[in-house]
Formats: structure tokens, C-alpha cells, sequence
């Protein structure tokens, strides 16, 4: 039953991506959907990480990408959304906001080393490398991604390597991963519409400190 609810999920969102849709398009779309319902039958993958993979996946295709989603990129990295076209790659890891149970004391800083991570592993795979995020989520992009590498300074280099020590040491994330990784975009994935918004690091982060900024004005007071 779950099997079949899961693949109702990803058709229905399929018909609603696809309204419109050129058939060479659709095939790309179907053949994505098709992928995600196959992990799925392995317990692979989850609906809302799905959805969303579809979401973006779609969005990639209309940019003229051959897209796969769960793409093996090096012997231990298995990428979301890889897109090809051409000669270039684009890579967008999907973020839900999700916290394990094991961080419910650290869910900042954790969640802030979940992202820096990702930036400095994918990125090295992608000639353009994106995070996906739904709408309701914040995601904590340090500074030094907002900025191209030649403008990092060590104590910010160690400042991220030490975040990320702290969780990911199998194998750890090194100065030279985060020296160069770039962030090129975040895609902000509105699965209810079916659509997805890009913007540049620093646009997204000063989206983020005026949503954050209304909330807090919002508040009522103690």
C-alpha cells in the first residue's frame, strides 16, 4: 500500500509539473519518476525528498539538462539531482530541514555543519552546484559561500573545518574541500506549486535576514 500511495504521489505531481509540458520534456520527467518509484521499492528514498527531487529535476529539464536523480558521483558521494548538458554538470542536494533525533540538543549547529558539508564535498562534481530548499526552510549559508574562494581568509577556512569536525571524520572534511568549494545558487522548491525559484548566495541570505527580521518584529513582547 505504501508502494502504491508513493507512486499515486509522484504521478499526481507529475500532472500538475506537467501541464503544458513538450512530450521530449514529459519522457525526461517520466523517466525521473520511474527512477525515484524504482529506489523507492528498495526503501531507498522517502516521499518528500522525492517530490522535491521531481520538482527540481523538472526545472533542470526545462533548462535544457539530461537529468538523473540519486547519481553515483565518486566511490562514496550519491548525489540528488545531476543534470547534464553538454560538457557541464550541475549538481542541487535536497535539504527538507530534517533533524535526527541524536542532535535534538544541537539542531543549528548541526544542521550549519550538514550544509557546509555538503557545499564543500558536491561541489568539486559540479561545474554549477545548487542547495534545494523548500520555502518553510531557512538554510545557514556561512559567509565564506557567499564570496568566491579568493577572497577566503584561513581563520574562516579553519572556523568551517572545525564546525564540520565536530560531525563528519569518516572521512573528514578537509581545508582545501572548503577552500574551494562554490555555491552557486539555492533553488527554493515550492513543491504546493509546483515550481521552483533560483537565487544567487547572498540574494538568498538577505531574503533570509528580512523574513527572519518580520518574524522578530512580530513578536509579541514579554
Amino acid at each position: 500500500m505504501l508502494e502504491d500511495k508513493f507512486s499515486e504521489d509522484l504521478a499526481t505531481l507529475v500532472l500538475k509539473i506537467s501541464q503544458g509540458a513538450r512530450t521530449q520534456n514529459l519522457d525526461k520527467l517520466n523517466v525521473v519518476k520511474s527512477r525515484l518509484i524504482e529506489l523507492h521499492r528498495q526503501n531507498l528514498v522517502k516521499i518528500n525528498h522525492s517530490a522535491m527531487e521531481l520538482v527540481c529535476g523538472y526545472h533542470l529539464i526545462l533548462k535544457g539538462y539530461d537529468v538523473a536523480v540519486e547519481q553515483q558521483v565518486n566511490d562514496s558521494l550519491v548525489c540528488d539531482v545531476l543534470g547534464i548538458k553538454g560538457d557541464g554538470k550541475a549538481i542541487v542536494e535536497i535539504e527538507t530541514g530534517f533533524i535526527p533525533p541524536e542532535h535534538a540538543l544541537d539542531p543549528s549547529t548541526f544542521f550549519t555543519a550538514r550544509i557546509t558539508s555538503k557545499i564543500a564535498r558536491y561541489s568539486a562534481y559540479s561545474d554549477k552546484f545548487a542547495l534545494g530548499v523548500p520555502p518553510y526552510c531557512i538554510l545557514p549559508v556561512l559567509p565564506i559561500f557567499q564570496s568566491p574562494p579568493s577572497r577566503r581568509n584561513m581563520a574562516e577556512l579553519r572556523e568551517a573545518k572545525d564546525l564540520c569536525d565536530r560531525y563528519y571524520r569518516a572521512p573528514p572534511i578537509t581545508l582545501e574541500q572548503i577552500r574551494e568549494a562554490r555555491l552557486h545558487s539555492i533553488h527554493m522548491i515550492d513543491v504546493d506549486e509546483a515550481r521552483v525559484v533560483e537565487m544567487d548566495p547572498e540574494a538568498y541570505v538577505d531574503a533570509m535576514k528580512r523574513r527572519a527580521a518580520i518574524l522578530d518584529n512580530a513578536s509579541p513582547s514579554a
